[in-house]
C-alpha cells in the first residue's frame, strides 16, 4: 500500500520530457487516487458452515470448557501494527465478493429483486412450474408484509447459486452438491448454536467433508434475524502476553480479549489452539456464548512425510471450514445467519493461517529447524520452508482421511467450472486476486488469464459491522 502511494507521488517527477506539467500533475493525482482505492479496498476486505453446552447465567455468563491438551509448542508472534488484519485466503467454500452495510430495502426494491430471482429459478429449473402464478403470489405477499417466504426448493436453489456466483471462491465446480439445511423457523440463540454444532458433525461426515449450509431465520420488517459473531464456527484464541506478543492466533487477539472480559474462561493452561466459544446474538436475548463440545471439533495433527521433527511442533488445524458471519441474499430476502462450508484447500492453512507473518508465522520457525540459510532473502529460505509446511498439511489431512485439495488440482477444476458455465450461457465472475492461490501462483492455470468480476445475485455478503464483531468482539448488532 505504501509502495503504491510512493509510486503515485513519483509519477509526476518521472514524466517523460515533453509532457506538460498539467498532465504530469494529473497523472500523479490519478496514481494517488488509485493508491487510495487500494487502501480502501484492503480495509473493507479486512473489515473482509449434539450436546449443547450452553453458557448459563447472564447473557454473557460463563462455563468451563472440557480441558483440551495444550500444544507444547506455544506459537508466539509479534503482533502487526494497529490496522485491520488481512483476511484469510478464503476456504474452498469461498468468501463473499462484497463488503457493505446491510441495506434496508424498500418494497419496490424487494419486488424487483424477487422478480429477478424467480425468473432465474423458473428459467433454470424445468420442474419449477409456471412462473406467473408464483410471481403473483410473491408480489401480493410483499405488498402485505414487506417481504416473502421462499419455498424450500427456492431456498435450496438460491443458496447453491449464491455459491456459484461467489467470485472469490475457487471451488465452485461442486455448487450443485451443496446440502441445504432449512432452519428458517429457528431464531433463538440456544437453538441456533445447537444446530451449528450439528452442522459441524454432519459436514465432517467421518472425514469425507460435505459442502453444507444451514439457513436460519430471515430478516423481516417485524423482527431482526439472529447473528453469529464468529468468522468461522471454529476459530482459535489469541492471548496477548506481557511482552506484547501473542500466544495463539493474532487475528483473534482482540476478540479473545473481549470474550474474556465478558466472562469466558480459557483453559487452565492456555495454548496455541484453544477453540473460542460461539457467540450468537438475537434481538431479544442479546449476545450469548456457547462452548463448542469437544465431539464436534474435529482437528488434524500436523506431521511431515519426511521431516520427523515437524510433529514436535504440535501444530494442528480444524477439519471443517464453516464460514459463519456472512449474509446470504436471495431475491431481496436476507439471511444474516447462514453458516456454510466446502473443504479446505491446503494453502489456506499452510500458506495463510500458519504462514502469514501476522498469523502463526511458522515460516521462520520451520526454516530454522530445517537448517536453512536465513541470512538474506536471496537464498529463498522462505519459499523452501513454506513448501514444506504445505506438504505437511496435505500429508496430514490425507493420512487422517480428511478431505483436502491442493492448489494445482483445484485450479484445474476451476477452469472446468468456468467452461461449464460458459457452455450454459452464464457468466462466471471471478476475482483474480482471490482465485490465484497464495503460493506458486504462476504455476497454476488460473494465473494466466483475465476474469469478469461483476457481482451477481444471489450471493454471500460480508458486512463491515459483522466483520467488526468477528475481529473486535463488538459492538452488538442490537444495542
Amino acid at each position: 500500500m505504501a509502495g503504491a502511494a510512493l509510486g503515485a507521488l513519483q509519477l509526476g517527477r518521472r514524466a517523460p520530457i515533453g509532457v506538460s506539467t498539467e498532465l504530469a500533475i494529473a497523472l500523479s493525482l490519478a496514481g494517488l487516487l488509485l493508491a487510495v482505492g487500494i487502501c480502501v479496498r484492503q480495509v473493507v476486505s479486512a473489515g473482509a458452515g449434539e450436546q449443547l453446552l450452553q453458557v448459563a447465567g447472564t447473557r454473557w455468563g460463563t462455563a468451563r470448557r472440557a480441558r483440551r491438551t495444550a500444544s507444547r509448542y506455544a506459537v508466539r508472534v509479534t503482533p502487526p501494527p494497529d490496522h485491520p488484519p488481512v483476511p484469510d485466503h478464503p476456504p474452498v467454500s469461498g468468501h463473499p465478493p462484497v463488503s457493505r452495510s446491510e441495506p434496508e430495502l424498500d418494497v419496490e426494491t424487494v419486488r424487483a429483486a424477487a422478480k429477478e430471482f424467480l425468473e432465474l429459478y423458473h428459467g433454470e429449473d424445468p420442474h419449477a412450474g409456471p412462473l406467473e402464478p408464483r410471481l403473483t403470489e410473491v408480489m401480493r405477499e410483499i405488498d402485505t408484509t414487506g417481504t416473502y417466504w421462499h419455498t424450500a426448493e427456492e431456498l435450496a436453489f438460491g443458496a447453491r447459486v449464491a455459491w456459484r456466483n461467489n467470485k472469490r471462491c475457487i471451488g465452485r465446480l461442486y455448487w450443485h452438491s451443496l446440502q441445504v439445511r432449512d432452519l428458517r423457523t429457528v431464531s433463538d440463540a440456544g437453538s441456533v448454536a445447537a444446530h451449528c454444532f450439528e452442522h459441524l458433525s454432519t459436514a465432517y461426515n467421518g472425514g469425507k467433508i460435505r459442502p453444507m449450509i444451514s439457513v436460519f431465520a430471515p430478516e423481516t420488517p417485524s423482527r431482526p434475524a439472529p447473528r453469529i459473531w464468529n468468522e468461522l464456527l471454529i476459530r482459535y484464541a489469541g492471548y496477548e502476553q506481557a511482552d506484547g506478543r501473542t500466544l495463539g492466533d493474532p487475528r483473534y487477539r482482540a476478540f479473545t480479549s473481549k470474550l474474556i472480559q465478558r466472562g469466558w474462561r480459557p483453559p487452565e493452561r492456555p495454548g496455541a489452539f484453544d477453540v473460542l466459544p460461539l457467540v450468537v446474538e438475537t434481538v431479544e436475548e442479546g449476545p450469548r456464548m456457547f462452548q463448542l463440545p469437544d465431539q464436534v471439533v474435529h482437528e488434524v495433527p500436523l506431521e511431515h512425510p519426511e521431516l520427523k521433527w515437524f510433529a514436535d511442533l504440535q501444530l494442528r488445524w480444524h477439519a471443517v471450514p464453516v464460514i459463519s458471519n456472512n449474509r446470504l441474499e436471495i431475491g431481496g430476502v436476507s439471511y444474516p445467519a447462514a453458516p456454510f462450508n466446502g473443504w479446505y484447500m491446503g494453502t489456506e492453512i499452510g500458506a495463510r493461517n500458519l504462514g502469514d507473518s501476522d498469523r502463526y508465522d511458522m515460516v521462520p520457525v520451520v526454516a530454522e529447524r530445517m537448517g536453512l540459510d536465513t541470512s538474506h532473502e536471496a537464498t529463498l529460505w522462505r519459499d523452501q520452508a513454506l513448501v514444506e509446511i504445505n506438504r505437511a498439511v496435505l500429508h496430514s489431512f490425507t493420512t487422517n482421511g480428511v478431505t483436502v485439495t491442493d492448489h494445482h488440482t483445484e485450479s484445474r477444476r476451476f477452469l472446468i467450472h468456468l467452461e461449464k458455465e460458459q457452455r450454459a450461457g452464464r457468466g462466471c465472475p471471478a476475482d483474480w486476486s482471490w482465485i490465484v492461490p497464495p503460493m506458486s501462483g504462476s504455476q497454476t492455470p488460473v494465473f494466466h488469464r483475465y476474469y469478469e468480476a461483476d457481482n451477481q445475485v444471489p450471493n454471500f455478503v460480508n458486512d463491515p459491522d459483522s466483520t467488526c464483531r468477528a475481529l473486535r468482539g463488538g459492538p452488538p448488532a442490537f444495542p
